[in-house]
């Protein structure tokens, strides 16, 4: 390639990223973007239509790929206990136990929001369950809306870090890491991250008492045997899922795709249990899955198109001779590869940087003598925050679409911005400290 074209390469990286920004599916936004870049560089003579015959095989192994096998698993999974009523039952009990506490309620929800991804996974689900069920009773006794709504949405959004989640079987397969090394490894990061958001919250109730009051008496007035005897109904179930799933994977009974059929099945038996489990419910189940699932392989598909058009234009080539350059080297390339996707995060969401951008990481962070795990695990909670950032944070929008008509936008965009720097403080001591990733693993191998 000569100078005068080897801008091309990533002139076709802002051309996606204008198509998606002008909202254009990703699936077809990538693969147009293959399609035109090609034909331009086959005009000029400086793409070899050889690039393309690999796409066929690309895309049969992308289909036979056993790992993404887990993600139409893991999706059935948190859509199923959607329709069994966990969350119901789990956020009702968490806030009677701690309604006593300043700010118990808003305790209750990251609790809550915890288990419920170390079970589902699913942003959506969760959000809208805390959203619809604990968001009107926070604002009945007094809860700061700020507060309120910045709770839920970021608790809602910890199933992207606390495994089982779609973002680190995604990253999993676009690092080419064991994907139950990436959940093992995310365990201690996910618990700091909860912990963190508990800790913000006892915080603000400790010394702003009059934004997170505790529950009145006669609201929280249950009997003990009583309340001792809901909590083992409402959390034993849940526990023993998530001993079936995370356990079976911690101690090499199953991988996560077994894993993964497990949960389904676990699941299935808890909506049985909860009289939820009808032809309805599964077929609406079957039906979410089915969509999402297509959605995140046409993904794959368009971004297969768009990184051999990339590679046959050199644009990798070109990426790597910049991020392996840079001054600090891993300081500087870490730097640099998490401030973009933490700014494309508040445009696009993780599924098209995990597969536009990511890719372009990999390379560099191999050569470089990066620990792919951790660095799959740093991305992981770097990718949560495009879930929060406004303006098109989708946990944002989840939540607005379910909240009552006294809360605005403006209160969601202000209540996140805490929990937004709390992350972000987060991300920063699992960079320092690798060791927060690397010693769970360790301990299985």
């Amino acid at each position: 390639m000569t100078l005068d074209y080897e801008w091309l390469g990533p002139f076709m990286f802002l051309g996606a990223l204008i198509f998606l920004a002008m909202g254009y599916p990703v699936a077809f936004s990538l693969g147009g973007v293959a399609i035109a870049f090609a034909l331009l560089g086959f005009a000029l003579d400086i793409f070899d239509p050889v690039f393309l015959t690999a796409l066929p095989q690309r895309i049969f192994g992308t289909m036979s790929n056993y790992t993404l096998l887990a993600i139409p698993y893991f999706i059935f999974l948190g859509s199923m206990l959607e329709k069994s009523g966990i969350a119901e039952n789990l956020l009702e009990t968490m806030g009677i136990l701690l309604g006593r506490l300043r700010g118990g309620l808003a305790l209750a929800v990251v609790l809550v929001g915890a288990l419920l991804a170390a079970t589902t996974g699913v942003v959506a689900a969760t959000v809208v369950a805390m959203g619809l069920i604990s968001l009107p009773i926070m604002l009945r006794y007094g809860y700061n809306k700020e507060l309120a709504t910045g709770v839920i949405a970021a608790s809602g959004t910890l199933g992207q870090i606390i495994p089982p989640s779609v973002v680190l079987v995604v990253l999993g397969d676009q690092l080419g890491v064991s994907v139950g090394d990436l959940f093992i490894g995310s365990m201690i990061p996910g618990l700091l991250l909860t912990t963190a958001y508990a800790l913000h919250v006892l915080v603000i109730a400790f010394l702003r008492p009059e934004l997170a009051p505790a529950l009145p008496a006669e609201v929280r007035n249950i009997g003990g045997k009583a309340l001792t005897l809901r909590v083992i109904q409402v959390m034993v179930p849940p526990l023993l899922l998530i001993l079936l799933v995370l356990g079976s994977i911690f101690f090499g009974i199953a991988t996560p795709t077994e894993a993964g059929a497990l949960g389904c099945l676990g699941a299935s038996l808890l909506a049985l249990a909860n009289r939820q489990l009808t032809w309805t419910s599964l077929r609406q189940v079957s039906d979410v899955t089915l969509r999402i699932t297509s959605m995140v392989i046409f993904i794959l598909f368009g971004s297969t198109a768009f990184s051999l058009v990339f590679r046959g234009l050199n644009g990798d080539r070109f990426m790597f001779d910049i991020l392996a350059n840079l001054p600090g080297a891993e300081v500087g390339f870490l730097f640099v590869s998490m401030l973009t996707v933490f700014i494309l995060g508040f445009f696009i969401d993780f599924f098209e940087i995990a597969f536009i951008v990511v890719p372009l990481f990999v390379p560099v962070a191999q050569q470089l003598g990066l620990d792919l795990v951790w660095f799959g695990v740093v991305l992981g909670v770097n990718l949560q925050t495009s879930f929060l950032t406004p303006p098109f944070g989708f946990a944002l929008f989840y939540l607005r679409s379910v909240a009552p008509p006294e809360i605005t936008t403006g209160h969601i965009y202000r209540g996140i911005i805490p929990f937004i720097l709390i992350q972000l403080i987060v991300l920063v001591l699992v960079i320092v400290f690798p060791q927060l990733v690397s010693f769970l693993p360790s301990l299985n191998r």
